[in-house]
């Protein structure tokens, strides 16, 4: 876990002032259901990456309030400059520990819109305030793998992809992050060596324009260099001239060579990358450096990445920073979290709805599982249903053959069951890998990708259908 101290205060005052208010009422302790789902997948894509799931846990396990938070409550006012909270409710913060009821879909799974990537059930304080850090922690995972997953498709079978972006992410856990999730999609390592340490994912990198212009020549940086890191040299030659900068990183690997050490390969970081890579190619291939690596940098994306590979680029290695640590052009998931069922003063339970005139955000009532189909033939994902787990109706109770329901129980009364440790981040990775090659084809087009569907099990259906009549039939015929 990264931050050791109680995380109970990240979340936004509103959840602790319902919260307040559902004790006050007697509710608090009320089972509640809700889902945490995303409206529309990022970037034009069909699909989303989940991600994030690991820390979430992480998060629910040690959640509570200590005692410098209980301090802050109290001390916080309303308008009347009386105290904001009373003092039975922060007791009763201080005494809760977490016994909700955790389902989730598995980190690195392929997801579509209104999917649940997270089902909470317990009681409705919990419940509520989670919301908040919840959603911060799998939406931002969630875009970001996604990013990842489209970079590392534009980039080829052959491509690796590493993630350059700690200088440019929104702050500190920004960076960190968006190195994991980053991973979780594809890319084969970062430069953030803090990622590297929390989060196991491998570190890239050699040097910096920097190395470069403290000497007074670049056969003189490159030689030096060499001498400090003969194992790690990815020489980067356009601080000056580029092609002359590849000669003289030539130069210095010939004189690795014959100390028993092979150049890596040489960064362009500006230019036209296209023409400085096939003049740099070249280069070195005529040389006899021809397993020498070409990598790239400067703004790159998707789509970038794919304009360079269809000029017939022979870059190899592609650092991708920006726009991919920060989700460009996405600033978020939005990613929501929706009550969706809530039980009565006798235990039985009523669905909620939560219902707009843009029809996207009507919400889907219930207790909510996703039933995955795959296609006997080809072993790849045909589309998911999703249906209440209370009255599967036309969903069989237990998936047959390749089909496969993609929530899994992960939390149960708070703790963690049994089969449900956290999973190496490798193996996350690897999974993200074999969810794409599953999808139907032309999913992961970058430009218009056939879609991948998700329908509503016809009683969930009918049932959402006989709410949303209830709440806008006029009072008087209710």
């Amino acid at each position: 876990m990264l931050y050791q101290p109680s995380l109970g205060l990240l979340t936004d005052l509103y959840q602790l002032t319902m919260a307040a208010g559902y004790h006050r009422a007697g509710l608090h302790n009320r089972r509640a259901t809700f889902h945490l789902t995303f409206r529309k997948a990022p970037y034009g894509s069909p699909f989303a990456v989940a991600a994030g799931l690991g820390p979430a846990v992480d998060y629910l396990e040690r959640w509570s309030f200590d005692d410098a938070d209980l301090a802050y409550l109290a001390g916080l006012t309303g308008n009347d400059g009386r105290p904001l909270f009373r003092d039975d409710f922060l007791r009763v913060l201080g005494d809760t520990r977490m016994s909700c009821d955790i389902d989730a879909i598995a980190e690195g799974t392929v997801v579509a819109a209104h999917a649940p990537l997270v089902r909470v059930r317990g009681p409705l304080l919990q419940a509520q305030i989670v919301e908040t850090a919840l959603l911060n922690i799998i939406n931002f995972q969630t875009l970001i793998a996604t990013k990842a997953a489209r970079v590392c498709h534009a980039a080829g079978p052959d491509g690796l992809v590493l993630e350059f972006g700690l200088r440019r992410a929104q702050g500190i856990d920004g960076a960190l992050s968006a190195s994991r999730a980053a991973y979780v999609g594809g890319v084969h390592g970062t430069s953030n060596v803090l990622a590297g340490r929390l989060h196991g994912v491998p570190v890239k990198g050699t040097h910096a324009h920097a190395w470069v212009m403290v000497f007074e020549d670049e056969v003189e940086a490159f030689t030096r260099y060499a001498a400090a890191m003969p194992n790690n040299c990815v020489f980067l030659v356009d601080t000056y001239d580029t092609l002359r900068g590849v000669e003289r990183a030539i130069s210095v690997g010939h004189t690795l060579r014959a100390e028993g050490h092979e150049m890596v390969g040489i960064r362009l970081d500006s230019g036209d990358l296209a023409a400085l890579a096939i003049g740099a190619r070249k280069l070195l291939d005529a040389a006899g450096f021809p397993d020498a690596a070409i990598v790239a940098s400067n703004d790159l994306d998707e789509h970038r990445i794919a304009q360079l590979r269809a000029a017939g680029a022979p870059i190899s290695v592609w650092g991708v920073g920006t726009r991919l640590a920060t989700g460009h052009p996405k600033a978020a998931l939005g990613g929501v979290y929706k009550l969706s069922a809530i039980e009565d003063a006798h235990g039985i339970e009523h669905d909620r709805i939560k219902l707009s005139e843009t029809a996207v955000k009507v919400s889907n009532p219930g207790i909510q599982q996703v039933r995955r189909t795959v296609d006997p033939e080809t072993g790849r994902f045909a589309g998911d249903v999703l249906f209440d787990i209370r009255h599967p109706g036309a969903v069989a109770a237990v998936p047959n053959g390749n089909d496969h329901d993609l929530l899994i129980p992960i939390l149960r009364n708070g703790q963690r069951v049994h089969g449900a440790e956290p999973p190496s981040i490798d193996t996350i990775r690897a999974r993200t890998r074999a969810q794409l090659a599953r999808l139907p084809e032309r999913c992961l087009d970058l430009q218009d990708p056939a879609p991948y569907p998700l329908s509503l099990e016809p009683g969930l259906a009918s049932r959402k259908a006989s709410l949303m009549a209830v709440h806008t039939r006029p009072e008087s015929t209710r």
